[in-house]
């Protein structure tokens, strides 16, 4: 194959150890400066130059894409997937993990772990904001800055208002989170809905063996943002594991020491087995036939559904398919017909929209509780 990463560092080790292990399986690898692009739009017809010249056909894409340059690396990123070729993680994804705010509000429609946190403009609603996370301490962080940088721990609600107020001053915007007083911070490395590595991320660090909840929450917080390939931080307390960010791009020096495990070489191997397989709006694909569409709801109490099983609810005969069931955290595609459905369990349905529509619980008033089919 012949496979472009993009990168602004391409003396960097993530860099060299992806060109080096997609070499080493007899790939032709470029290394190409993500702001040397130029997007060409044209109907029918997108287009990339490189340097002025335009871009020779390739199979897939790595983005290696830095803080700095998320909008227009996310520009580039798109205009290869316009053109048809494979993109390790979409634009949309690069985007959406990258704003800490975004990926948060994201990941709170799922059954993930994540710190409590707030976000405010006002001078005025900082402190009741901070008062609503349990009081000090607190951690503040700027919504866009790089995996670990741009984070501070607040003692008191006087350090954490000054701190605040000079970041907003200076025009940029900040979450402020519950700093958790116990914990161990960790580093799992999941490439293509499995955790390969797994480290300790402060202190010395050293290779980790996962729980299950550990590893389902990364896995889950990956698929969720639609990363192909994650650095998931984690926090594991008593209480629970959190999920405190998500990198589209994340280090392999680290976690290759610590673990002596050959990431560069899975995320390779990856590539390979998905590049064949272009990325697919399914919502926009499957809602061209008028009168189907796309839905997902949740079973409840009332369900005609609850305690049937797929082939015996009478599903395919109203012309509905089930595409996949979320249960407990975990997502079973293509579920067989003998399935049980449980209470609570989230189902995602295409078929008429007039079923669709009498399956989706409502409240009281009559409105629909979940989303409405496409």
């Amino acid at each position: 194959m012949k496979i472009g990463i993009l990168t602004r560092a391409p003396r960097a080790y993530s860099t060299v150890r992806l060109r080096d292990a997609a070499a080493a399986r007899g790939h032709k690898v470029r290394r190409l400066d993500t702001m040397m692009f130029s997007v060409a739009v044209r109907s029918g017809e997108p287009g990339l130059a490189y340097k002025n010249q335009w871009v020779q056909p390739l199979d897939a894409v790595i983005p290696r894409i830095g803080p700095s340059i998320t909008f227009y690396g996310a520009a580039v990123v798109r205009q290869f997937e316009q053109m048809g070729v494979f993109t390790l993680n979409t634009s949309n994804a690069i985007s959406v993990s990258r704003d800490r705010l975004r990926s948060l509000q994201v990941l709170s429609r799922h059954a993930i772990g994540i710190p409590a946190t707030a976000f405010v403009r006002a001078q005025k609603d900082v402190l009741p904001a901070i008062e609503r996370l349990g009081g000090a301490p607190v951690i503040i962080k700027l919504l866009d800055g790089p995996e670990g940088v741009g984070l501070i721990e607040a003692d008191t609600l006087k350090v954490a208002r000054a701190i605040i107020a000079t970041f907003q001053s200076a025009d940029q915007n900040v979450l402020i989170q519950k700093s958790e007083e116990k914990g161990r911070t960790l580093r799992a490395l999941v490439v293509g809905g499995r955790v390969v590595a797994a480290m300790r991320r402060r202190g010395r660090k050293r290779a980790v063996e996962l729980d299950a909840a550990s590893e389902r929450s990364a896995i889950h917080a990956a698929q969720v943002l639609g990363l192909r390939v994650a650095g998931v931080d984690l926090l594991a307390t008593p209480g629970g594991t959190q999920v405190l960010e998500v990198s589209s791009s994340p280090g392999l020096s680290a976690i290759e020491k610590a673990t002596g495990i050959d990431v560069a070489d899975a995320i390779i191997r990856h590539v390979e087995d998905q590049v064949l397989f272009p990325e697919v709006d399914v919502k926009q694909r499957l809602t061209l036939e008028k009168g189907y569409g796309i839905a997902e709801f949740t079973i409840e109490r009332d369900s005609e559904l609850l305690g049937q099983t797929i082939a015996g609810s009478g599903l395919r005969h109203r012309d509905v398919q089930v595409l996949s069931v979320e249960r407990a955290g975990t997502t079973v595609p293509n579920p067989k017909g003998n399935m049980d459905l449980l209470l609570g369990d989230t189902l995602l349905c295409f078929g008429k929209l007039i079923t669709l529509k009498s399956l989706i619980p409502q409240d009281p008033g009559g409105r629909r509780r979940k989303k409405s089919p496409a």
